[in-house]
Formats: structure tokens, C-alpha cells, sequence
């Protein structure tokens, strides 16, 4: 496996994209993306790439407004390049044995959204292709450069941000209201609501979801950094694992405490956002971590009864006070390593992520945008001024190729939580033996 060097941005720098001012609309133009954009003019590539064909990868489950931004986009693309694009959407669970396969072997796509953790990983298996040409010109020489500290690797970038992410707490709005509930500022008021939920609405239903799944290291995550934790940290050319230190070991006592002390299921430990989704679309959830991209799915599992003002967001308080920090998280648009349709595929690029488009991506996608005047108009937002906040503090995982396995192949701190919950390790033990293994598995 080749291993590459990563340039990584300090987390906290994500502070400076919402610290840019003025403000920008986030509404779709009407008319062509003019050539700042960075998009070939359909005279001049019409032409020359008419009759071709671009594959392209969306990660997730489609839905309505995903749909219709798409058939848009790549009409969109069609008219300026003449070129059509088959769309194909890739289910979450099944995304990374769908890339290792196509990294692998054939199959792969031309472009492919990515989440940014995924880059390293990605890039170390040679599976994507430096688009560094595209990323800093036109529209896109307006993204902030510390938005492409895990896409930078070598001096290439590998991705071109398409949405920023950042997470807070999706809850029942219907719920607190009928049960004079307020919206909660700290860690105690949010367990007092989440006992008061299950009181009142069963013994079943999570008052606050704990999510042990693939992606549970977002809330843990949430957990330990307002604590002042780390996962890991590089000393020289060495990772040397924190899990034992104190700080950390406090977040993973809140966040096994959300089992323990019976604020959500004992059986649904292995629960990952997709799951709990649906759980919370048929009233079986009051509260958890997640983002607004899952309103949608929530409106269609519940069969449109949960939308609208049913439903909201506020900041995850820390134990320690204020709000907790968010995983510094994104999607970008990348090249795939196989293509063989280059230019093609940065033509699609830069027209998703001009400023147009990209906004249209974050604000219909439930993200936020990365265009600075555009992110910062949401900061007294009503609905997206929790995520917008928590951005601000957000915080990053090790940015080493081997993340993901840790994260999701080993799941190491998810079987961790789930040996104290079940009593078959005592914490001490448990995150001895987890940081013993992260270590192993970042310094490989």
C-alpha cells in the first residue's frame, strides 16, 4: 500500500470559513453558469464531447430534492458540454466495499462524491486522481484553502469540496411542545427532557439515540473533544493513541452512560444515524445527533408525517458547558484513478462545485456551504445556525489512511463501548486494549 504524506489543516482553522463576511444568496441561477465558473462554454466543448458519456457516484439514498438537483446538474452539464451523464447512487453501508472493489478491479466511476475522512484512504490505494489544476481557479479560487486539509497530500488535491458538515441534535419539536419541554442548554437539561420523553411516551423509545453503527465515532467524537480528549496525535513519524488519557476517557463515559444509565436501548447497540432515522420517522426516538440531510429520508419513512415544524435542531451541549464541538466533516466531488474521461470528469467538477451549484448542493443536501459569504449569511439562521455554530468549533479524526479501518473495518472504539456496556470489560480495560489496537492499526 502506498503511503503518502498528509498536509492537514489544524481543525480549528474552520473557524476562519465562517469568520469571512458579507452576505450571499444561495438561489439557483437561471440561466447558464457564466465562464467563471470555470465550465467550458457549450460552443467550444459541446463538440468535442458530445455523444460521450460520464459516469458519476452519489453516496447515500436518493430522494426527492436530491433527485431533482441532479436531473438539473446534469442537464445542466449536458447543455454546456454536450456530454450525458449516467448517475448511479451508492447506499452508505455499502460504500466501501463498493470503492475497494472498483479500486481493485474495473467498475468504478469517472467522478465520484467522497466524504473528505475518505481522501486519505482513497488516495493512499491510488484509487483517485489530482484534480490540483481545477481546485484553486474560478469560482472555486473563492473556497477557503484550510477546507482542503484532507484533500491536500503531497501538495495535490485530490477533492474539491462540494458541502461542509457538521452535526447537532434533531428532535421532536411536536413532542416538547406537548410535553413543556424546552429546548435543552446543557448536558442535564437534555437528560431531564430525554426521561421526560420516555416517561411519557414509553419504555421503548430512546430519549436520546445512542449510535454504536459505523458512523458512532461522530457523537463519541462529540463527546470526548468537549472534554478536551483526542483519538490520537502524530509525534514525529509515530501515532501515539490518547484513548486512556482522562479527558478522553470522561467523553467515553458519557457516551456509554446514554446505555447505562437507560436513556436509550441496550439492545440497539450496534445502531448506526441510518437506523436510528427510521427509528426517530416512527416515533420511537426523541433526540439524536445527526444533520440535516436527514430530514428528507425522515419525511419519507414517516410517510410525510414528520416535517416541517414537527421537527428541529439545537446545538449538543457539553458536559463541561457551552455546545460541543462537531466533527469537522464534508463531502467533496473527486476524479476517480481509473477514469479515462479526464477532462471530461474535471468539466463536471468545476460545474458542481462552482457557486452556483455548490450552494444549491448544501443548502437542498442539508449541509452547509463552503463558499464563505454564502456560510456565513446562516449564522442567526433558525435552522441552520445550530450547524453553523457547531462548525465553528469543529474538530477533526487522525488524518492517516488507516482511519477507516479503525473507524469502521475494526470498529475499535465501537466494540470498546459496546465490551463496558455489556460488562464484559470495565472502561479502563476496554479503552487499554482500544488504544493499544489504534495505535497499531495507524502506524501500520
Amino acid at each position: 500500500m502506498k503511503i503518502a504524506k498528509i498536509t492537514a489543516a489544524t481543525a480549528t482553522t474552520a473557524a476562519l470559513a465562517l469568520g469571512l463576511a458579507a452576505c450571499g444568496s444561495s438561489e439557483p441561477a437561471q440561466t447558464a453558469a457564466p465562464a467563471a465558473s470555470g465550465s467550458a462554454a457549450a460552443s467550444e466543448a459541446g463538440p468535442k464531447y458530445a455523444g460521450k458519456t460520464l459516469s458519476v457516484w452519489r453516496l447515500g439514498d436518493s430522494n426527492p430534492a436530491a433527485a431533482k438537483y441532479m436531473e438539473e446538474l446534469n442537464a445542466e452539464f449536458k447543455k454546456q458540454t454536450g456530454a450525458d451523464v449516467k448517475l448511479e447512487w451508492i447506499p452508505w453501508p455499502t460504500v466501501n466495499d463498493k470503492f475497494a472493489a472498483a479500486a481493485t478491479g474495473t467498475g468504478g466511476p469517472d467522478v465520484t462524491e467522497i466524504g473528505n475522512d475518505q481522501v486519505p484512504l482513497w488516495q493512499s490505494q491510488d484509487a483517485l486522481t489530482p484534480v490540483t489544476d481545477i481546485a484553486q481557479a474560478g469560482d472555486q479560487s473563492a473556497i477557503p484553502k484550510n477546507l482542503f486539509g484532507l484533500e491536500t497530500i503531497d501538495n495535490e488535491v485530490y477533492g474539491v469540496p462540494w458541502g461542509a458538515g457538521a452535526r447537532a441534535v434533531l428532535y421532536r419539536a411536536d413532542w416538547f411542545k406537548e410535553l413543556k419541554i424546552e429546548v435543552p442548554k446543557s448536558w442535564d437539561e437534555l437528560v431531564t427532557a430525554a426521561k421526560k420523553i420516555q416517561k411519557e411516551k414509553g419504555a421503548d423509545v430512546d430519549g436520546f439515540a445512542f449510535n454504536g453503527g459505523s458512523d458512532a465515532n461522530h457523537l463519541l467524537g462529540a463527546f470526548a473533544w468537549s472534554e478536551g480528549g483526542e483519538y490520537a496525535v502524530k509525534e514525529g513519524d509515530k501515532w501515539v493513541g490518547k484513548l486512556t488519557d482522562p479527558a478522553f476517557a470522561k467523553g467515553f463515559e458519557t457516551y456509554t452512560g446514554l446505555v447505562k444509565d437507560g436513556l436509550s436501548g441496550k439492545a440497539r447497540l450496534t445502531q448506526n444515524t441510518v437506523d436510528i432515522r427510521k427509528r426517530f420517522a416512527n416515533d420511537k426516538v426523541g433526540m439524536y445527533l445527526t444533520a440535516g440531510w436527514d430530514l428528507p429520508g425522515i419525511e419519507e419513512d414517516s410517510k410525510g408525517k414528520l416535517k416541517g415544524d414537527k421537527l428541529a435542531f439545537f446545538p449538543l451541549p457539553a458536559k463541561t458547558g457551552g455546545e460541543a464541538p462537531s466533527f469537522f466533516g464534508g463531502n467533496d466531488i473527486a476524479l476517480w484513478g481509473s477514469t479515462q474521461q479526464a477532462d471530461l470528469g474535471k468539466e463536471y467538477i468545476k460545474l458542481a462545485t462552482s457557486k452556483t451549484w455548490a450552494d444549491r448542493y448544501a443548502k437542498e443536501g442539508g449541509l452547509l456551504p463552503i463558499y464563505p459569504d454564502s456560510l456565513a449569511a446562516l449564522n442567526e439562521d433558525p435552522a441552520q445556525g445550530p450547524f453553523a455554530r457547531a462548525f465553528a468549533k469543529a474538530k477533526a479524526f487522525p488524518a492517516d489512511p488507516n482511519w477507516t479501518e479503525a473507524n469502521e473495518t475494526k470498529a475499535v472504539l465501537q466494540n470498546a463501548a459496546r465490551a463496558v456496556i455489556e460488562g464484559k470489560k470495565d472502561a479502563a480495560t476496554a479503552l487499554g486494549d482500544a488504544n493499544k489496537e489504534l495505535e497499531e492499526i495507524l502506524n501500520q
